[in-house]
């Protein structure tokens, strides 16, 4: 699979590493030269977007069209402009990214992990301690490609539900959030099944 990664900082270099590893063919770019971000997310079949959730409006809507897209974006008050909307909880900042990128289907994912436990935790069997994973979208197909990538790469994929409630569940400021979870521990925090 062509996987396209837009944000070059610690979660989409280790995402470009994990994924380059297990046999995709993968292009990172960071949101600097909008040719170079135009030309990523056209080769991609999958483009995952790790950038500062404020430059979600720079991502590049038709080539983007059709395709899935694994946002793992956090709205950060101090550093982002101030969302309204996000402030009130009337939105999530994927349910954005997705009004953004109209024509693609957007999944949460990989944005509640701290980057050095998504170094330092993949590529592990399932009887090896697996971290979870938690996953949000409204598109079922791309929800389950986003979820394969995140077992491809040896994690729990968690299925936390849609982009507005499920995204609720594993944003800034939630139990799970950089927590270091097995999928069990990460099921139960979220009240899901186990």
């Amino acid at each position: 699979m062509r996987i396209g990664i837009i944000g070059a900082g610690p979660i989409g270099t280790t995402l470009s590493r994990h994924f380059a590893i297990v046999g995709h063919d993968v292009s990172l770019t960071g949101l600097l030269v909008a040719r170079t971000v135009r030309a990523v997310a056209s080769f991609a079949d999958v483009v995952v977007v790790a950038v500062p959730f404020h430059r979600h409006r720079e991502l590049p809507v038709a080539e983007t069209a059709g395709k899935t897209v694994v946002d793992a974006t956090n709205y950060d008050p101090a550093l982002d402009d101030r969302v309204r909307e996000l402030d009130e909880d009337r939105i999530t900042s994927s349910e954005l990214v997705q009004a953004h990128l109209s024509g693609a289907q957007v999944v949460k994912a990989f944005n509640a992990i701290r980057w050095e436990h998504l170094r330092d935790h993949a590529h592990r069997d399932r009887f090896a301690g697996r971290r979870g994973i938690p996953v949000s979208g409204d598109h079922v197909r791309a929800k389950k490609s986003a979820m394969a990538l995140v077992e491809e790469i040896g994690f729990d994929a968690v299925d936390a539900g849609g982009l507005a409630r499920g995204g609720r569940k594993f944003q800034p400021g939630t139990p799970v959030y950089a927590a270091d979870l097995t999928a069990h521990d990460l099921r139960a925090r979220l009240h899901l099944a186990t």
